[in-house]
């Protein structure tokens, strides 16, 4: 019996040591709130498509550069909207502010402008982002372009309240707010509020602001965020 279970014992003790010891560290850790970021390299050929253009054409230190998802985008009128500025629009549909802060460093720093409008966000909190979320991936990219460009003057166009995305509303409220607070903190950061002229005096969303989708701006939309952005252009520096 001695020889039986002697073996046995050896065996029991070797898996007993080889074992991990169950410790926080082993344990599973919890999932964050929030949705994970997709990978910001899906927009890669667009991006390359702006550098080959670059490549061809003489960049202009000073200049001020949009970028954000499709409001940004689609924002054809820069040049009509902003006489005598020069303007790089790098805007991109469907894009996250992570994405904005993944390549910063190519179609912000690689300017090297006097200043940065950023529209971002709205699709983030759509596909499951916290506003904390939105507000800290802001802040990143406040920090990458201080970090490359640390005399450009950083605007944060709020979140607009886009009738489709009505039931985001809350969040949209939140994560503006929670930017807004960062902003003041931040030398060289604003925040410029288009989201309450873009309500009605309800406090809803203004269904003629929107073509037929109701998340994009007509010329009545683009009308309020020119003289938000206008004012705050006016107050900048000239460029040198």
């Amino acid at each position: 019996m001695r020889r039986v279970l002697l073996p046995l014992l050896l065996i029991l003790l070797a898996a007993c040591a080889s074992a991990p010891p169950h410790t926080a560290a082993h344990a599973q850790a919890p999932t964050p709130a929030g949705t994970a970021p997709r990978d910001p390299a899906e927009w890669e050929p667009v991006v390359r498509a702006w550098e080959a253009e670059d490549a061809r054409v003489r960049r202009m230190p000073g200049a001020v550069v949009f970028v954000g998802s499709s409001s940004i985008r689609l924002w054809t009128t820069l040049a009509e909207d902003f006489p005598g500025t020069v303007l790089i629009n790098r805007g991109y549909g469907g894009s996250r502010a992570y994405d904005a802060t993944y390549f910063a460093g190519r179609i912000v720093n690689a300017y090297q402008p006097r200043a940065v409008v950023f529209y971002a966000g709205e699709n983030d909190l759509h596909e499951g982002r916290t506003p904390r979320q939105v507000r800290d991936d802001f802040a990143a990219f406040v920090r990458k372009v201080q970090a490359g460009t640390p005399k450009a003057r950083i605007a944060f166009v709020s979140i607009k309240p886009s009738p489709s995305r009505a039931a985001i509303l809350p969040q949209v409220r939140e994560a503006n707010a929670l930017v807004r607070d960062f902003a003041r903190g931040v030398r060289g950061v604003d925040y410029l509020d288009v989201f309450t002229p873009m309500l009605d005096a309800g406090g809803a969303q203004r269904e003629e602001l929107f073509v037929g989708d109701r998340l994009h701006m007509n010329r009545a939309g683009y009308d309020i965020w020119t003289g938000v952005v206008g004012a705050w252009l006016a107050k900048l520096p000239a460029a040198r």
